[in-house]
């Protein structure tokens, strides 16, 4: 048993080792509404030139915000009093924002102040998730975003939006689940892995029609 899961180990990391080397494009940010993008970083071995790593923002505030980035990352964040929830939430402007793998607020301010500082202007992926108050008007929102570089994943298939692309294993759930959870099969995969983001972020069309 040990023996098939060093292998299954070891194909994985072979696995992300070949998607580091057909990545072309590596100065980018990724401007995500939850840990997505954080993971397509890890992954990759880059640093995160954003500054939504590590948290996770409501989808109709997350669009609100892409809808108008440059002027609401020039916001400062507030501290709310809402620890109701185990773990800092911040205001920038009208969106809240969960530091979901923050301890303090102090920390997740201070990083998200470094990070968006890095922010490629000029290349931006904007990558949005079915799910945290998404509907279909949010859905319809997000593919009338000014991006070219943006997908939203879902939990089935809306072949009505071109930037919308279907996570298969939650199409009986009524929003789509974890994504950066590992899926029961054989090899060692992510949900997201489902996703060909290296595509994506090379400025491909990987979206489904």
């Amino acid at each position: 048993m040990w023996v098939k899961r060093v292998i299954k180990e070891l194909e994985w990391q072979v696995y992300k080792r070949e998607k580091r080397k057909r990545l072309k494009n590596k100065n980018f940010s990724i401007i995500s509404s939850n840990c997505s993008g954080t993971y397509m970083y890890y992954d990759l071995k880059l640093p995160y030139t954003s500054p939504t790593v590590n948290l996770s923002i409501g989808m109709n505030d997350f669009v609100r915000m892409v809808q108008n980035l440059e002027w609401y990352m020039e916001r400062s964040l507030t501290e709310t009093e809402n620890r109701r929830k185990g773990y800092p939430v911040g205001m920038l402007g009208d969106v809240e924002i969960n530091f979901v793998h923050y301890d303090t607020f102090s920390e997740a301010a201070e990083k998200w102040e470094k990070r968006k500082k890095r922010i490629h202007w000029n290349n931006l992926f904007i990558i949005g998730t079915e799910k945290d108050g998404c509907t279909y008007e949010t859905l319809r929102s997000f593919e009338q975003l000014p991006y070219k570089n943006k997908v939203i994943f879902t939990h089935v298939r809306y072949p009505e939006f071109p930037s919308a692309y279907c996570i298969k294993g939650f199409e009986e759930e009524k929003e789509l689940g974890d994504i950066t959870g590992f899926q029961e099969r054989f090899l060692k995969r992510q949900y997201l892995d489902d996703f060909d983001y290296v595509g994506f972020l090379n400025g491909e069309d990987v979206c489904e029609r």
